[in-house]
């Protein structure tokens, strides 16, 4: 019993139903926009992401009707030709690192939620803000990197376009 409980905790933020706790509540909204350069597609992708917000949570779901956090990401990808796994381990292996004072529109935001390593993903989308499906609170929204709770979760970033 144990073991299968634990073997749950680790797969992906929301394919296992594990729902990691506490989320925060949003920050305010308004970040001031990026310094660094767009890169072709960030921008794109971010505004897919965004036009998804309010979508509503749904355990492994991968697209409009619901989502978890890495369906989310696969979903938006895929409306601009790149495809991408579901799992977020996995996604956690695509493109290349990014530190965290290069990230641009569209790249990965990755975090530590339900297990250890990478169990939780959202979206840069520019300034201080990612965009993702967390269980919690049951829709897409948009976040601060910033803010206590994900800043101490962080786990890294990759840049897949």
């Amino acid at each position: 019993m144990l073991v299968a409980l634990m073997a749950a905790a680790s797969a992906a933020c929301a394919t296992s139903g594990a729902v990691p706790r506490p989320f925060p509540t949003p920050a305010g909204r308004g970040a001031e926009p990026s310094s660094r350069p767009a890169r072709p597609g960030g921008y794109g992708v971010t505004g897919t992401a965004l036009a998804l917000r309010g979508t509503p949570y749904r355990d492994g779901g991968a697209d409009p009707a619901g989502f978890d956090c890495s369906g989310f990401v696969q979903y938006v990808f895929a409306q601009h030709a790149v495809a991408l796994p579901h799992a977020v381990s996995e996604q956690y292996r695509i493109g290349r690192p990014v530190p965290p004072a290069d990230l641009t529109p569209g790249d990965l935001i990755f975090f530590t939620t339900v297990a250890p390593g990478a169990s939780h993903v959202g979206i840069a989308i520019g300034g201080d803000e990612f965009v993702h499906a967390p269980s919690s609170r049951g829709e897409v929204r948009v976040e601060r990197l910033s803010a206590s709770y994900w800043s101490r979760r962080f786990v890294g970033a990759r840049r897949v376009l």
